[in-house]
């Protein structure tokens, strides 16, 4: 599936919503990701409505009368050539001069007046392992001299995590419990984890569902995925350390996960696409992980940031401090198209709205770890804030935002929304 770059990415077109024309919008007309919401009080018929981030604004797609229903899994499951033509059927109603504009402004309310809700319904969730720089500093940890093990650059690593903790920007968890050995223990205990951490990932919505025991080739793999998302999936090290031997991680990732609540579209991510090539030495795909168009233009060139704010720093009105830094195409060993093939290449059936996590997305120095227990070094040498502070690993109070944009010669600057919690204390 080639990349379309049309009209709806023309850096010159302006919207008559005044707030996508400053030049540090997010979501400038360019963009269009897609979400739910509600009125902060709860929406008249206690559900959540269909919308576009437009600026400052969002676009009730319902009373605009580009669809006739608020089921975002029905969006999800578009055709692509279906998916395109709302976008420029949107992109063309907020264009300055439009037509549309009397009859839209109507469908606008302003993002500070609604609640931002999951942008769907999340059936299940896969949580992969894409980054290398990560689990080579990782895997350095614990095997020293021997980081990565044999299968890490043949198969796209992978769990299944669970669904049913993922929330939205802005709302909190608490602190987990879970079972402690430490080195000098005799016995495991129960208790809060002293060592939670965070994980730079980004998200990846499944659109259309294939049937159980039909492989998506990887020819065909994009046109199952709708876009792609922020994602922090919380990890507690310590309760890692002890379960994960031999299955992998269980309650150490299952307390509570952080998702942007927009959908960046691959439509809008078109004019950001980058050749995906491995390295002098490494080995190539298998050939069902191959394809011209994967090598192509199979790599996101997203940059991502991760922003850490203490509670002493909230309460002085310091807005935190920006800790890492990385992006996408430089991280991943695997594209997104890699993920899908290989997930079903066993029968395995997606539904829309299936969630697929990147894994951390770290690059090659330490200043773009996208996570603490690479920034600390397993906790041994602690990160220094500005305010004087300092963080091995997250305290109760804690906010952590994950930020991504992409940007090109030509186009206009396109954003992800921010992906933000804060770490409650146990009770």
């Amino acid at each position: 599936m080639k990349p379309v770059i049309d009209a709806t990415h023309d850096a010159d077109r302006r919207s008559w919503v005044e707030a996508a024309n400053a030049d540090d919008s997010e979501f400038p007309i360019q963009n269009l990701p897609f979400g739910r919401f509600r009125d902060v009080k709860g929406a008249s018929d206690g559900g959540w409505r269909i919308g576009v981030a437009i600026g400052d604004q969002v676009l009730d797609l319902r009373r605009a009368g580009l669809i006739d229903h608020g089921d975002m899994t029905r969006l999800l499951q578009l055709l692509p050539a279906d998916r395109l033509a709302l976008r420029r059927a949107i992109s063309e109603g907020l264009s300055a001069g439009s037509v549309q504009q009397g009859a839209w402004r109507a469908a606008l309310v302003p993002m500070s007046g609604v609640e931002l809700g999951l942008p769907c319904d999340i059936g299940d969730y896969t949580d992969f392992y894409v980054g290398i720089h990560h689990a080579t500093a990782v895997g350095k940890l614990f095997r020293p001299d021997n980081p990565l093990l044999p299968n890490y650059k043949w198969v796209p690593i992978g769990y299944h995590g669970r669904a049913s903790t993922i929330r939205p920007s802005g709302h909190g968890f608490v602190r987990p419990m879970g079972q402690l050995m430490g080195s000098n223990d005799t016995m495991p205990r129960l208790g809060p984890t002293q060592r939670l951490d965070l994980e730079l990932e980004l998200g990846i919505f499944i659109g259309r569902p294939n049937a159980m025991g039909e492989p998506i080739p990887i020819e065909r793999a994009e046109e199952h995925v709708f876009g792609l998302t922020l994602f922090n999936d919380w990890s507690a090290r310590d309760v890692q350390a002890w379960e994960y031997q031999p299955l992998g991680p269980f309650l150490s990732k299952n307390f509570a996960s952080t998702i942007s609540p927009w959908i960046v579209t691959l439509e809008a991510l078109a004019p950001f696409r980058k050749t995906f090539a491995r390295g002098a030495g490494e080995p190539q795909p298998l050939p069902y992980l191959d394809s011209a168009d994967n090598r192509e233009h199979g790599a996101f060139d997203i940059a991502l940031e991760v922003w850490l704010q203490t509670a002493t720093m909230r309460e002085a009105g310091h807005g935190g401090d920006r800790i890492a830094t990385s992006n996408f195409a430089d991280a991943a060993y695997w594209t997104v198209a890699q993920l899908v093939t290989h997930h079903t290449v066993g029968g395995c059936a997606l539904a829309s709205g299936d969630l697929f996590g990147s894994g951390t997305l770290s690059g090659p120095i330490r200043e773009q770890s996208g996570s603490l227990l690479e920034l600390s070094e397993g906790g041994k040498k602690p990160i220094s804030l500005s305010n004087g502070e300092q963080r091995a690993f997250l305290l109760d109070g804690d906010a952590i935002t994950l930020r991504g944009h992409c940007t090109r010669e030509g186009f206009r600057r396109i954003g992800f929304g921010d992906c933000s919690a804060t770490v409650l204390p146990g009770g």
